[in-house]
């Protein structure tokens, strides 16, 4: 990508979203202060891509504005915006309790928006995009740590299958016009994110951000204790959305000979089965146990933490094997605790 390219964010205002956004235009980093990779680094290892920009040309569309279930709108923005590149992290999200209350909303929804968006892209010439999905895409009983090839191997986990559907219908799309067509579209599956600008809402919210918010209310009232969804032995993994927004552009900006080998193989010819899809994460994980004491501790809140085993556990365990990535030359730098203690200074700001 070039500074004066035309990029469009999809779903700007999101988590993902709005870490692209800072991470283009190259404001701070909330966890790292001025500039990118201060003293917070949970390694030794620098992106050497970063920085990169700013990229001025930036364009974005609040749902009002452009509602990306709805074809023809699409189409017409397409046509007369012409974007360069197109980052595609607009999407229907939400936790176990989201999911399953609003499955048929979550997989139309979501099929919409990247059926409309991909197509769009096609037929307007776009030179790259980016298609944003999820760990959820993997098999619930996945070998662990789920490699990129482990896609299509076996059932999904139901309390997301909705969800994780759509995602892999995404896939496919980028996969089938890269074929078809010679199109530059590659799908990257972030771990659990974690961030500024995430979904706080009691109900609806992915399990840090519900974490915050009941640690901060319980510790502001003063109750004796936290109830945690679940038995707390679930393994998860978590990446601050600074750093996946990161990754996002050093793949976007990856010479032609090395973007063109993660664009999928032709299984017909090949008998390969290798999608264009990249696993983004930091590799380790823990459990939810383990994750609500560091959130309880971040917080401040001094009360007891129950589980609640009545509540589902969701996946045993959703570790990334993100060796591919690797490999490419890009690692997370941001340590756990600092990126939690940065997203918990961001919903204290945001509730004042």
């Amino acid at each position: 990508m070039k500074p004066g390219d035309k990029i469009y964010i999809a779903g700007h205002r999101g988590l993902v979203g709005s870490a692209l956004m800072r991470r283009l235009a190259l404001t701070p980093s909330p966890s790292r202060g001025e500039g990118w990779g201060g003293s917070e680094s949970a390694s030794d290892v620098v992106t050497e891509a970063l920085p990169t920009g700013p990229y001025p040309n930036l364009l974005t569309r609040t749902h009002a504005e452009l509602d990306l279930t709805d074809q023809a709108a699409v189409e017409a923005f397409f046509a007369a915006e012409k974007p360069d590149y197109v980052f595609l992290a607009a999407a229907k999200v939400g936790g176990i309790l989201a999911n399953n209350s609003y499955p048929a909303e979550f997989i139309r929804d979501n099929l919409a928006i990247q059926t409309n968006v991909i197509h769009a892209a096609w037929k307007n010439n776009v030179k790259r995009l980016l298609f944003l999905g999820s760990s959820c895409i993997y098999p619930r009983l996945a070998p662990q740590p789920m490699k990129e090839e482990h896609l299509l191997t076996g059932p999904l986990e139901p309390t997301n299958r909705p969800y994780a559907l759509a995602k892999i219908a995404g896939i496919e799309m980028c996969w089938s016009y890269n074929r078809q067509y010679g199109t530059q579209y590659l799908a990257v599956m972030p771990t659990n994110l974690y961030g500024p600008g995430d979904n706080y809402h009691p109900q609806n919210s992915h399990v840090i951000p519900a974490l915050i918010r009941k640690f901060h209310e319980a510790k502001q009232a003063n109750t004796p204790s936290v109830s945690v969804w679940g038995t707390g032995t679930p393994r998860r993994e978590f990446l601050y959305s600074d750093d996946m927004a990161d990754a996002c552009v050093y793949l976007m900006n990856l010479p032609d000979e090395q973007f063109k080998t993660l664009l999928g193989s032709d299984e017909a010819a090949t008998g390969i089965f290798m999608p264009p899809l990249v696993n983004i994460g930091v590799g380790h994980d823990l459990t939810i146990r383990e994750l609500a004491a560091t959130v309880k501790e971040v917080v401040g809140y001094q009360g007891a933490i129950e589980f609640d085993t009545s509540k589902p556990d969701g996946t045993p365990r959703k570790l990334m094997d993100v060796s591919r990535l690797d490999a490419l030359g890009w690692r997370a730098p941001t340590a756990f605790k600092a990126g939690l203690s940065a997203a918990y200074r961001d919903f204290v700001e945001r509730i004042k």
